[in-house]
């Protein structure tokens, strides 16, 4: 029995020693991420449909803090999606700007429209692939009206509501004249929010961007003509600009954000309330920096 024991205690430190000895070689010739360099670039991706802010601007102020990193780069491809987040990861960006201690590029993929533009405009400099869908700066918001197939199979619905406009939008009743008004007075405002936005993090005079802030598309090669982009390249043309902007000779460290396991994402649903966070339960309704073909 007590030979047994040894040799299990034996094996346990064998272990350990082995994972002591291979983790620090990993952390010796850089691992994936490159952990020996002083001098890295932060990729961050912002892929798909804008829903939540909340992982971009973690990992953001994490690299914010960490004086290794030199500067940020944000590969964006995305259409966009809802407004509130898009701007949350833009004033992160423009925060970090404004730090003066590290250079944000961003780096525009097949598609980089509305809210994905948004945030690439709060960069020190844009490159885009000459055939990149971007722009499309503008605001919408879709209503659906199901009154006439409630009506076809005998449904009624009843809506009790403390104020007149308190059901503006109702998919069931047709919108009125002046709640139609009203809805387009608040797109109005958050359109003139997302041109201020862009004339700020461009330099740009916002009567030139109102120019351009018709919800229309862009190539890449249109948009850099009309000043939305300043240069045309791959992502790795872009990490090259990243590093010369920042002093780095040579081949730059990446450093990439670590893709969460299905069990975290679990548990983090379960810990912090977002059970329900999917892109379903964000519903039709609401205010959108997106483009849709």
């Amino acid at each position: 029995m007590t030979q047994r024991k040894s040799i299990l205690i034996g094996g346990l430190y064998f272990l350990l020693f082995a994972f002591l000895f291979f983790g620090f070689s990993y952390w010796i010739s850089g691992g994936q991420n490159g952990w020996q360099s002083r001098d890295k670039i932060a990729l961050i991706r912002i892929e798909g449909v804008i829903l939540d802010s909340r992982e971009i601007v973690r990992e953001l102020r994490r690299y914010q803090r960490d004086p290794d990193i030199k500067a940020i780069l944000v590969r964006i491809d995305s259409p966009g999606g809802a407004v509130a987040p898009s701007q949350e990861i833009y004033d992160e960006l423009k925060k970090i700007q404004a730090s003066g201690e590290k250079k944000v590029v961003s780096s525009m993929g097949s598609v980089a429209a509305s809210g994905g533009y948004y945030i690439a405009s709060a960069s020190d400099i844009i490159f885009a692939n000459p055939g990149t869908l971007t722009g499309s700066i503008g605001v919408i918001m879709e209503l659906t009206n199901v009154e006439g197939l409630l009506q076809k199979i005998g449904v009624e619905n009843v809506t009790i509501k403390s104020g007149k406009n308190k059901d503006v939008g109702s998919p069931f009743r047709k919108i009125k004249k002046e709640e139609r008004a009203l809805l387009q007075h608040v797109l109005d405002d958050v359109h003139n929010q997302f041109i201020e936005a862009v004339a700020e993090g461009r330099s740009l005079e916002i009567e030139q961007v109102r120019l351009l802030a018709d919800g229309r598309i862009f190539t890449g090669r249109q948009a850099r003509e009309a000043g939305l982009v300043d240069q045309l390249g791959s992502l790795e043309v872009a990490i090259a600009k990243a590093a010369e902007l920042v002093g780095i000779e040579g081949e730059p460290t990446l450093i990439e954000p670590k893709e969460r396991s299905p069990l975290q994402k679990f548990l983090e649903g379960k810990m912090f309330g977002n059970w329900d966070r999917s892109p379903l339960s964000a519903g039709p309704i609401g205010l959108h920096y997106l483009f849709s073909f």
